[in-house]
């Protein structure tokens, strides 16, 4: 769904068209390459947590290779995802460069043969075993650009994640302790509506509600479910226990009042201030609200896994990927390993970053490394589950406008689960035989 922490756009991008600079000469695959040059696209702001953390790859690659030119070019995220199949497809490439990972994105270039495969390079350097399981789920895909499989065609070095927000104060003010479990957080929630006060910062205009539908789901589900709902690995019945449960469950909050009645209309940025001004206790939502919050909260707050899940919404982060025409795509590949490697990836945990092979004990600032913990805590369980949009073109619109149906009470939980099997099974149908 929205994943902020992913599409950062920089305030110093370049305005109008892509900038076509870089070095000239075959094709990585031709056999001729140009090793003089080093041209690196990204988007991220500079005073970002990825930001500093590619300046610092971007330095250590300079100390290393001091005859090697390096042109860093800055792009925006909307740019980048407009054009790159045009730019791609032409001689003038970058040869490493930040793309959106999934399979409308990362996947469709890797079938078009725009990217370049990292197979050998994944194995050779080690990125298949820093990178295992789910976080390297959006770093392969197949044949049709499927995620999941086949050749790895990226290379993620951070992540993001959905948790639970809380105001610790509000916390404090009624003897609550943190919940541990699904349980527990509906007891948590049933005590701040006996005091009037409704518990759940909400938005169901765009995407936190869907991602708080798709964290229930996981609370009853198990990786086979994410496997066959995001991967496809087998047909999903949307009527079984786990989307039932959750689509119940989230009918319900709604009924009790946990969630406000006019939430349906509410935007992510609507939810966000509401929490930050002490309207609302809890907010679920991801990582990328982090810095803003630690910006602009005044109470007291703090932040932990959705109770009880061993499996949570996010991913790893953006991909660094090279054309299929990149003039040196061994350069690229020397870049890449700087980016995992721990004085870049302690960059990125400092600034709360979520990096996928950092050290939290780093981390001075409480609260960051609190954050970096959690997002450690899903690693080791290998717990990262995706965001519920991802696996159709166009199912964004559909959770949303479903679940609205249930926060207006115009739709019952079967007739939402049928409205979103029946949205994807026909993406589905379309994806596979397209």
């Amino acid at each position: 769904m929205k994943h902020h922490g992913t599409a950062a756009v920089t305030a110093a991008a370049l305005a109008g068209a892509l900038a076509l600079t870089g070095c000239t000469g075959q094709s990585a695959g031709g056999g001729d390459t140009d090793d003089s040059t080093l041209t690196i696209w990204h988007y991220e702001n500079e005073d970002s947590a990825m930001g500093k953390a590619w300046a610092k790859a971007i330095e250590i690659f300079e100390e290393e290779h001091p005859d090697v030119t390096v042109d860093v070019e800055k792009q925006t995220f909307e740019q980048i995802q407009k054009n790159a199949k045009i730019v791609l497809t032409g001689d003038d490439v970058p040869d490493v460069m930040e793309f959106n990972k999934g399979n409308a994105t990362a996947g469709q270039l890797a079938a078009q043969g725009l990217l370049a495969p990292l197979t050998d390079a994944a194995e050779e350097r080690g990125w298949a075993e820093k990178l295992p399981g789910s976080l390297a789920t959006t770093a392969r895909y197949d044949e049709q650009g499927l995620m999941g499989s086949g050749d790895w065609y990226g290379v993620p070095n951070y992540g993001e994640f959905v948790g639970v927000y809380y105001n610790k104060d509000m916390f404090a003010d009624l003897g609550l302790e943190v919940p541990t479990t699904l349980d527990e957080l509906e007891d948590v929630l049933a005590a701040f509506k006996a005091e009037g006060v409704t518990p759940l910062a909400e938005a169901g205009a765009e995407y936190p509600l869907g991602q708080l539908w798709y964290e229930l789901v996981l609370a009853h589900g198990d990786r086979a479910l994410v496997d066959d709902y995001q991967l496809f690995a087998n047909d999903v019945d949307f009527h079984d226990d786990a989307m039932t449960q959750a689509t119940e469950t989230l009918d319900e909050w709604i009924d009790k009042g946990y969630i406000a009645a006019d939430s349906a209309a509410l935007t992510a940025e609507d939810m966000g201030v509401s929490f930050i001004d002490g309207t609302y206790p809890i907010m679920v939502s991801g990582s990328w609200w982090f810095g803003r919050l630690a910006t602009e909260m005044q109470a007291d707050w703090g932040q932990f896994n959705f109770p009880g899940n061993t499996l949570h919404t996010g991913s790893s982060g953006n991909l660094w990927v090279v054309p299929a025409n990149a003039d040196s795509p061994s350069l690229a590949e020397e870049f890449i390993d700087i980016t995992l490697r721990p004085e870049v990836q302690d960059v990125l945990a400092v600034e709360g970053g979520l990096p996928v092979a950092g050290d939290a004990s780093a981390i001075e600032d409480e609260r960051t490394r609190e954050l970096t913990e959690n997002f450690q805590a899903i690693l080791d369980e290998d717990g990262l589950a995706y965001y519920p949009d991802w696996p159709v073109a166009g199912y964004y619109d559909v959770l949303v406008s479903e679940l609205q149906s249930l926060v207006n009470r115009s739709k019952t939980p079967d007739e939402v689960l049928d409205g979103l099997q029946g949205s994807y099974e026909d993406g589905k149908a379309d994806l596979l035989d397209g």
